[in-house]
């Protein structure tokens, strides 16, 4: 009776995903740098994702680091506080590396900034190897260029690796007309088009990694990290989250 229930089960909507996870949801309940229970609790989330068979990928803000020393960058030009920034998630990598190899997980970290001493350098074809060997592939310092958020760099990846779904964990359980926290009767949406995000500048991603999104077909959902379990059942097509797609 197994047997067959095995070979009749459904296929994994998602086989290969990239998570793009704020820095700032490595805070936790701190209010500046990184909360290892909190990166702890991520790294479970992932876990739960990889032990069903599925390849993972990773692009982490820096906003947990670099906006406790945002003060210090006023004034500075954007390139040069863009390259902290990138500097801020490769510590934010490194963090989840470490908790997620301490789970039993092999985990590489790909710098689009050479920073040869502490990971590997961007190479398209080693990141697919590596996820083809069943590792966990983390992309630090965004895009590797100024200008461009880490959103951008998460849907560019996404396309370079062709993943089949950007997962986006955000604070909430996907997208709302209005934020939830301050506006009581604030819409939810189940299921939006890349169109309506840009046309209503919904506050999801910024209309770059949107785009390249839309042109490479790669749906966008929107969950809530702070559900335990939520990553893996949305990756199944399950829980709460918002779709966006064309």
């Amino acid at each position: 009776m197994g047997s067959s229930t095995d070979e009749t089960a459904a296929p994994l909507p998602y086989p290969r995903v990239l998570l793009k996870i704020s820095g700032e949801a490595l805070m936790g309940s701190l209010t500046y740098g990184i909360d290892p229970v909190m990166v702890d609790r991520v790294a479970g989330e992932i876990e739960s994702v990889h032990s069903i068979g599925i390849e993972v990928c990773l692009v982490i803000g820096g906003g947990n680091i670099f906006r406790g020393v945002s003060s210090a960058a006023s004034g500075m030009e954007r390139a040069t506080a863009d390259y902290m920034g990138m500097l801020a998630t490769v510590m934010n990598s490194l963090a989840m590396q470490s908790a997620l190899e301490r789970r039993g997980i092999a985990t590489r970290v790909l710098s689009a900034l050479p920073i040869a001493a502490v990971c590997e350098p961007y190479i398209r074809r080693r990141a697919m190897r590596h996820m083809e060997k069943g590792r966990v592939v983390i992309f630090a310092s965004g895009t590797g260029n100024p200008f461009f958020t880490t959103d951008t760099a998460a849907a560019l990846r996404a396309s370079e690796m062709g993943c089949k779904a950007l997962l986006k964990a955000t604070k909430v359980d996907g997208v709302y007309d209005a934020d939830p926290m301050k506006v009581a009767d604030a819409k939810r949406f189940e299921r939006l088009t890349y169109m309506d995000v840009l046309r209503n500048d919904l506050k999801v991603m910024d209309a770059s990694a949107i785009s390249l999104a839309r042109e490479n077909d790669i749906p966008i959902l929107i969950f809530s990290i702070h559900n335990n379990g939520a990553f893996a059942d949305v990756v199944q097509g399950k829980g709460r989250f918002t779709i966006i797609t064309e």
